[in-house]
């Protein structure tokens, strides 16, 4: 899920690139993600037949003029719609008290979006680094960048990023909730889609 987050934090970075001044460097200035109009969903497998859809609430990010950009999604805003999930999730999942936030980074080439104009999209790969769960790890991905506005752009995943709990030691975290919920199994590799929207500060 995190690895996820990572992939679409670059894909913001890109897009607030595109939203420079033609006549000014790509990135003129500082972006800051919009938390009320964006989303990070990902997907649960349950008894290998039943899907669940799942978020966050809480995201925010920013990017930089030089490019440098970053993804915090708050592990505690979890949203299953059943609040003894969220608990269980918070506690023995993600383990919030120690690791309340992922993270991706990534340092962006805003050249590479600089004639973008409002209402035209691009389709860009991307590699991140996404912190979860005290691992850090590589993310890619391929996102569509849209310049929504002169001041705004919108990154999204053009298919769901897969998730391996495995590799950010949420293995043991997972077999709890199986445990917990009385489960025949949870699959581990979890698909995170987003949609984000970058706003370039005064």
């Amino acid at each position: 899920m995190n690895k996820m987050i990572r992939a679409t934090i670059l894909s913001g970075g890109l897009l607030l690139a595109a939203c420079g001044q033609q006549e000014a460097a790509p990135l003129d200035g500082a972006w800051a993600l919009d938390g009320a109009q964006s989303r990070l969903a990902f997907t649960t497998v349950k008894a290998g037949e039943i899907a669940e859809a799942h978020g966050f609430k809480t995201l925010s990010g920013s990017v930089a003029a030089d490019g440098a950009a970053s993804l915090s999604i708050d592990l505690a805003s979890v949203a299953t719609n059943a609040d003894i999930r969220d608990e269980r999730m918070r506690e023995f999942l993600f383990e919030t008290g120690a690791y309340p936030a992922a993270t991706v980074t990534a340092q962006l080439d805003p050249a590479a979006f600089s004639a973008l104009k409002v209402g035209e999209s691009k389709l860009q790969p991307i590699e991140a680094t996404l912190d979860l769960h005290g691992v850090k790890g590589p993310v890619a991905a391929e996102l569509s960048v849209t310049r929504i506005a002169a001041d705004k752009v919108k990154v999204e995943t053009t298919a769901p990023i897969i998730v391996d709990a495995g590799s950010f030691n949420l293995t043991a975290g997972v077999a709890k909730l199986q445990e917990l919920a009385g489960l025949p199994g949870i699959t581990p590799q979890v698909p995170v889609s987003f949609s984000l929207v970058f706003e370039k500060q005064d």
